[in-house]
């Protein structure tokens, strides 16, 4: 198995509905690199927005089949994390990293 750096386990912040929703209970949901575990998640959040991390919870979501004009074709699947942090801190995802 190739191993991932540290700073490539998080690969993007998700902003959906839903997430928006979770920022207001101190969580944010980001799309994690598949190889990645919670130890790592957690290591890599606190070191890049210097955050206290008290919980991870991980979805793999499977790839599915579409049809699209005619053809078949697959939307490839991933893994998310959400991340709860320590209650009165917050990550800021509008100013980047």
């Amino acid at each position: 198995m190739k191993k991932i750096n540290s700073l490539d386990s998080i690969i993007r912040p998700i902003i959906t509905e839903k997430a928006t929703i979770l920022s207001e209970q101190n969580k944010t949901v980001f799309k994690v690199h598949n190889s990645a575990n919670k130890k790592n998640i957690k290591k890599n959040i606190e070191k890049i927005f210097k955050v206290n991390v008290i919980k991870i919870n991980i979805i793999n979501l499977k790839s599915k089949k579409k049809l699209k004009q005619g053809r078949l074709s697959t939307k490839s699947g991933y893994k998310k994390a959400i991340v709860t942090l320590k209650k009165g801190q917050s990550i800021d995802l509008t100013t980047g990293i």
